[in-house]
């Protein structure tokens, strides 16, 4: 949990903290009173403890998420990004835990069904991991693709949901 202020005349306030999950630090970016990012990454970093109250709050709703006590995040959100990719990021939103979505049923909710590639460009450029729930998106014969924290990862996100929500997802293939 490594607090780093990267505070500049005329920058946003940015803080930003490390912390370990159960498959991987995550990296978190506070700006300004919203949550900017949180991503994960393979290299070993030092966990050290914060004192920013937005950024302790991410972790503790983080914390809640992966013992299967939070379903939804409540936090203050803002990602940078074209209207588009607003508009992806606000609909992955409606993805309920434990359940999953193909690209094609992604595009067809947002009423752009010959958008799939431009939806699934959208969905690699969300920068808040597991809070705006991307990993609920998989190809249409149901495989894995499109994962930048690994698919490995994507894999383990929704296994620990169907395993919380009692379902016992069905095979993943990647």
């Amino acid at each position: 949990m490594d607090n780093h202020s990267l505070n500049q005349p005329n920058q946003l306030a940015t803080n930003i903290a490390y912390y370990q999950t159960p498959v991987g630090v995550a990296r978190i970016i506070a700006e300004d009173g919203f949550i900017a990012s949180i991503s994960i990454r393979d290299e070993e970093i030092e966990v050290e403890p914060t004192d920013d109250p937005l950024l302790l709050k991410a972790m503790q709703q983080l914390d809640e998420y992966f013992a299967g006590k939070r379903k939804e995040f409540d936090l203050p959100i803002k990602q940078h990004g074209t209207p588009f990719q607003q508009e992806v990021w606000q609909q992955l939103l409606q993805i309920d835990y434990g359940t999953t979505i193909t690209y094609g049923q992604q595009s067809k909710l947002m009423n752009n069904p010959l958008g799939i590639r431009a939806i699934a460009a959208a969905n690699g450029k969300n920068n808040l991991w597991i809070v705006v729930p991307c990993h609920r998106v998989i190809g249409a014969d149901g495989s894995l693709t499109g994962y930048a924290g690994g698919l490995w990862r994507k894999k383990w996100l929704l296994e620990h949901e169907a395993r919380i929500m009692g379902t016992g997802q069905t095979k993943l293939d990647f």
